[in-house]
């Protein structure tokens, strides 16, 4: 019997003219042909949260009992997976602040769990990772080795919108889910072992 991981895809972008959606909708292409994953793409435009300002700590917060509803369904939403695949771009020599904010809005929900990074911009997006990682470690989260770097959108045809854009970069992206999806079954068991 297969232990299949639910694992939810990030989209880091929301601007306008965004290019993170296209690499987003391809790794969760990938993950859906596999038996093993059960793949949900979490778009952040979908979930409107306010800069994080709350008087308490997200780390102390119990239960998701978060005061924001749109906080609280993101939480719910992060609560559920078994890993994440997070896709950024790369603003000023780092993540962009929406998703950092993202982050930084849950805690608990995130913890024990690995993540994997898929990166486009100048760079390859590999600053913005750097700064992920950081942020995943604090978050109690296990970052994996493998990632997917990829040029800015200019590169792509049509913008990435162009059907097997994404193709040459299948094989580091199926590397990339063959790490996740064995540190997400070896945190799974230990979760379970609490």
């Amino acid at each position: 019997m297969t232990n299949v991981l639910k694992v939810k895809v990030i989209v880091g972008s929301t601007r306008q003219g965004r290019f993170s959606d296209k690499p987003a909708a391809w790794i969760a292409g990938l993950a859906g042909k596999r038996a093993d994953i059960d793949v949900e793409i979490l778009d952040l435009k979908d979930y409107a949260m306010p800069f994080y300002d709350g008087a308490m700590p997200p780390s102390l917060i119990k239960g998701g009992e978060y005061p924001d509803p749109q906080v609280k369904r993101w939480a719910q939403k992060i609560g559920e997976a078994d890993a994440f695949i997070v896709v950024t771009p790369e603003y000023n020599r780092g993540p962009s602040a929406v998703l950092k904010n993202a982050l930084d809005s849950v805690s608990q929900e995130w913890n024990n769990k690995p993540v994997a990074f898929v990166a486009h911009g100048s760079a390859l997006g590999v600053r913005a990772i750097e700064q992920l990682r950081m942020n995943a470690i604090e978050l109690r989260m296990a970052p994996v080795r493998d990632i997917v770097a990829l040029p800015g959108s200019w590169t792509f045809p049509e913008g990435g919108t162009k059907a097997g854009a994404f193709a040459e970069h299948d094989a580091t992206g199926n590397t990339m889910l063959d790490t996740l999806v064995w540190w997400g079954n070896a945190l799974k068991t230990a979760r379970a072992s609490k």
